[in-house]
């Protein structure tokens, strides 16, 4: 049956969609409001990364059968995406974005994790492959999101230390 991978597929792609058109709103916002983006450089390759997960699954997953074990740990991680956004609030970005005199977001997820957001993104580059029975492309991405990770969470550890000293 090929519909619930062509649903699954189509509900992550216009979650993305919807998600980098907040993530605009809000940055403009904040830009408005005096902050500054940190270490844009990599974000490029962060983006493409992404895209390129996403379009090779489906090139590769549309029609494949979606196990329903790693379908409901997958929406477990949606939960959460949601918990990190409500959070956030207006904050969410998909860039670093460091508002000058805003204090560090210590409520919700962030009680428990410094980033609670890239643990969600860690999950769902690996859990959405297998859902579909891909794991070497889970393993593949899941490299390749590890090596722009600790690019970005060494920059945004380092913007928020300079705006905490």
């Amino acid at each position: 049956m090929v519909w619930p991978s062509i649903a699954l597929l189509s509900f992550v792609t216009l979650q993305r969609l919807a998600e980098l058109q907040h993530a605009r709103r809000n940055t403009a916002a904040l830009l408005a409001r005096g902050a500054r983006e940190i270490a844009p450089e990599h974000y490029p390759y962060m983006v493409a990364m992404h895209a390129a997960w996403l379009i090779g699954l489906w090139l590769l997953a549309a029609d494949r059968p979606v196990s329903p074990i790693w379908f409901v740990i997958f929406m477990v991680l949606q939960g959460l995406r949601v918990w990190v956004l409500t959070t956030l609030k207006g904050r969410w970005t998909t860039r670093i974005i460091v508002l000058p005199g805003a204090a560090l977001v210590t409520n919700g997820p962030y009680r428990f994790l410094s980033h609670p957001n890239y643990a969600v993104v860690i999950g769902e580059i690996a859990v959405l492959p297998l859902a579909f029975g891909l794991p070497l492309y889970a393993l593949v991405f899941s490299l390749l999101n590890a090596a722009v990770l600790a690019i970005r969470i060494r920059a945004e550890n380092a913007a928020l230390r300079q705006v905490m000293a």
